[in-house]
């Protein structure tokens, strides 16, 4: 499938218009790597009329300006701090005179991702790389939308690609009258990685082990094996494109047993090696077609969704991605001939990062 790759679509777009003057109040819920990273960012030149007010992890949380100032904010999170109150979060925007009042959800938390249309609604702006309600239940997407509709800014860009402009894009072909045809690619960068390895020269589980030590996968793989991550962002896609699709209306292939499905984080990773049969299995036949696999998401124009393991061409765009690469091939009503392909790191702290940073920039 011939295509035509964006490499430098970010540096081609637009400047981002810099918050005002007045600067931005931010509440950062979620210090793990993506959060510590965004963390990092704030102390950069670029982030100077943003102010940290509050910081939370999952159990704690600080709103003193000088602590929130700590160069370790996010390891005396872990000791130190107040019991978490989201109230007490909120209460420190209200209490800025920031001209704007942001909420950062760095987590993956589906709870949190609940409240995103009540923060909208009640006039805090929101920036995500949570995907757990725009791609969760359909009218969790509905709820959204209608927040959002009566004047909320929603920033997404982290929640597919690790902020390849992928939505930003699809956003701008259906505004200026195109409309999404198919939708074919690699959302994940944790699979890409695994599939762009595996050879059967060694085990798919050492490979597994590798992509984990390395931090390409969820300290438990199974988050990225199911493929439910891939589901939701495609699901997110989707619904951006037009397509109102239930969650239930994906197909998802799950590369993890149903023996290994129930097990403890432990548990799954002793046993890991029970996924190396069934894998090269699946290889050799691919291998003998001359064929190569690779974990693809997959919508068509009748709105029909699937994410699994397939078997593609050695010139298929997808066999010739490489790391932690993602790719979506997006075939429109304009790019009929030829599908336009976005393509580059779909993981990592830092580009995630670095896409809440340029949601929050963008607000105005």
């Amino acid at each position: 499938m011939s295509a035509l790759l964006i490499d430098e679509l970010l540096s081609e777009s637009p400047a981002v218009t810099p918050v005002p003057a007045s600067g931005a109040a931010l509440v950062l819920l979620g210090t793990g790597v993506v959060g510590g990273a965004f963390l990092k960012l704030l102390g950069t030149p670029v982030a100077s009329q943003l102010r940290l007010v509050g910081a939370a992890n999952s159990r704690k949380q600080q709103t003193d300006p000088a602590r929130l100032a700590a160069r370790d904010l996010r390891e005396q999170l872990k000791q130190n701090g107040a019991a978490r109150d989201d109230t007490a979060l909120l209460a420190a925007l209200d209490a800025s005179d920031a001209a704007l009042k942001v909420v950062v959800d760095a987590t993956a938390s589906t709870d949190l991702a609940s409240r995103h249309a009540d923060w909208l609604a009640r006039g805090y702006h929101v920036v995500t790389a949570n995907k757990s309600l725009a791609g969760g239940a359909l009218p969790g997407w509905r709820a959204l939308q209608s927040a959002i509709a009566q004047g909320g800014c929603y920033g997404d860009a982290a929640t597919v690609g690790a902020g390849l402009p992928v939505l930003s894009t699809l956003r701008r072909l259906r505004s200026c009258g195109d409309a999404l045809l198919t939708l074919e690619g690699v959302f994940s960068g944790s699979l890409s990685y695994l599939f762009n390895q595996y050879d059967g020269s060694q085990p798919f589980s050492a490979l597994l082990r590798e992509a984990r030590r390395l931090g390409y996968t969820e300290p438990d793989p199974r988050s990225d094996l199911s493929g439910e991550d891939v589901a939701r962002k495609l699901l997110i896609l989707a619904r951006h494109a037009g397509f109102a699709l239930g969650s239930d209306e994906v197909i998802v292939e799950s590369l993890v047993p149903e023996a290994l499905r129930p097990l403890s984080t432990d548990e799954f990773l002793a046993r890991l090696d029970e996924l190396d049969a069934p894998l090269a299995a699946r290889h050799e036949e691919a291998k003998s077609r001359g064929q190569v696999l690779r974990y693809l998401a997959r919508l068509n124009q009748r709105g029909r969704a699937r994410v699994g393991l397939v078997e593609v061409a050695a010139n298929h765009p997808a066999a010739r991605l490489y790391g932690t690469d993602n790719q979506f091939a997006l075939t429109t009503t304009r790019y009929h001939t030829q599908p336009l392909v976005i393509q580059g790191p779909g993981a990592g702290p830092e580009v995630t990062a670095q896409a809440l940073l340029g949601d929050v920039l963008a607000l105005r």
